[in-house]
């Protein structure tokens, strides 16, 4: 594998990559996200390899990814997170997801799927001990959403005692990337960015026209993601492929959209029964009963299409946040 500051580098694009009249596929969309980093080439998977190594800190080399859901032409994948999971060749176990539009207790959910994959490995028999395992990453890139009320747009977590600032030292640590919070780092060179920002930058702003010469040289700058752009040029001019693409979108923007419909369906209702009261506590509770209505609505609906697909309790529990027993029932 290449240095990713070895110039000139293989992949060199003047003009851009994208003409003008070029559709793009958005890289924030799960499915698209997916596909790119995940393909069995050495384009794929060497731009996977950079991704990581630029969030976490060091050098890795991607040598497999864990197969640990359906394949992504899998049209019932629309309602679950297109996540990459895989390890590298030194055993270390990374899942890295693209968030669109992530839920509200995004960081708590982060925290569950670490701690899952953390403990999924293997301890069993005599000469295996806790030292055996393997240093374990979550990483989530969150487009839409600012989480954290400060200007750093990428945080690592790990266990720790606060009081005292004392690390526990464990092997688990989470990485999340706020995209909106890119914007001073699109406005500096590209030779002064870091390789995180390099990154981050390329995903918030790939498919805005006013920043295609800040991408260019951004491509041209980092291998990793030329790496990443020539795989995604291929889905885009594989017909079959792009129809495949462009289907499993659709589905997800519908699903999202009928989401928010019935949010906001719960939030008028909430709201006219609320004023029908007279009193501003009767406002408040009828606003907050319709938003809860509204939520339950769409994911009571979401739970049945997927229970109907034959998905499992547990993946639609992800989803839609329902209780095993109320899925059960329906």
């Amino acid at each position: 594998m290449k240095n990713s500051n070895q110039k000139p580098i293989r992949y060199e694009w003047e003009p851009f990559p994208f003409g003008d009249g070029e559709q793009i596929f958005d890289i924030r969309y799960d499915p698209v996200f997916k596909a790119v980093f995940t393909k069995d080439t050495y384009e794929s998977r060497c731009a996977l390899s950079k991704l990581i190594s630029a969030l976490i800190g060091h050098t890795v080399v991607v040598e497999t990814i864990i197969v640990n859901e359906p394949p992504i032409d899998d049209l019932r994948q629309k309602y679950l997170r297109f996540d990459v999971a895989c390890k590298t060749e030194k055993g270390e176990l990374v899942n890295v997801e693209m968030a669109f539009n992530p839920i509200a207790s995004e960081p708590v959910r982060l925290e569950y799927y670490v701690s899952r994959l953390f403990a999924g490995q293997d301890l069993h028999g005599k000469d295996k001990k806790y030292d055996d395992l393997k240093e374990t990453y979550q990483i989530a890139i969150l487009a839409n959403e600012k989480f954290y009320n400060d200007e750093n747009f990428i945080h690592n977590f790990v266990y720790s005692d606060l009081e005292n600032r004392i690390s526990l030292g464990g092997r688990t640590k989470i990485i999340t990337v706020e995209l909106v919070k890119t914007e001073p780092a699109v406005g500096k060179p590209v030779e002064e960015m870091t390789n995180a920002e390099l990154w981050a930058v390329f995903f918030q702003y790939l498919t805005d026209p006013e920043k295609r010469d800040k991408i260019n040289k951004i491509i041209n700058q980092e291998e990793g993601i030329a790496m990443a752009v020539d795989t995604l040029i291929n889905i885009t001019k594989d017909e079959e492929e792009f129809a495949r693409m462009t289907t499993l979108i659709k589905s997800e923007l519908d699903w999202r959209s009928g989401m928010a419909d019935a949010e906001n369906k719960g939030r008028s209702e909430g709201l006219i029964e609320g004023r029908s009261e007279g009193l501003i506590e009767g406002r408040s509770e009828g606003l907050i009963e319709g938003r809860s209505e509204g939520r339950n609505e769409a994911n009571m609906e979401n739970a049945r299409k997927m229970k109907a697909m034959g998905l499992l309790s547990e993946q639609i529990q992800a989803v839609t946040g329902l209780s095993p027993e109320i899925i059960a029932k329906l």
